[in-house]
């Protein structure tokens, strides 16, 4: 299981499109994810005092798109990141964060 973090209004635009994409997904060519170990600090980093989150489970086994680990050199840890948009079926949960 990988996790993405997004926000419920953007949750809710996915699932009428089918899939989930982030902004990095235009900007990096990926979208970021994390294991369960590294979501604490993904908040922590990047989305301190951001209220109204949604973690989506992902189950990568279900991805259509290709994953990859790879290295964030600033904490020198790999990071799962998906190449490609989220289908919507990969997602098997989302809880409040």
């Amino acid at each position: 299981m990988i996790y993405h973090i997004t926000t419920p209004s953007h949750w809710k635009v996915s699932l009428i499109k089918g899939f989930h994409e982030a902004d990095s997904l235009a900007s990096e060519g990926f979208i970021h994810a994390s294991d369960s170990h590294q979501v604490k600090g993904v908040l922590e980093r990047f989305y301190q005092n951001q209220k109204d989150l949604l973690l989506l489970h992902i189950d990568e086994t279900k991805l259509t798109s290709v994953l990859k680990y790879e290295m964030a050199p600033s904490i020198n840890e790999l990071f799962p990141h998906i190449y490609g948009s989220i289908n919507i079926d990969a997602v098997t949960e989302t809880s409040s964060v």
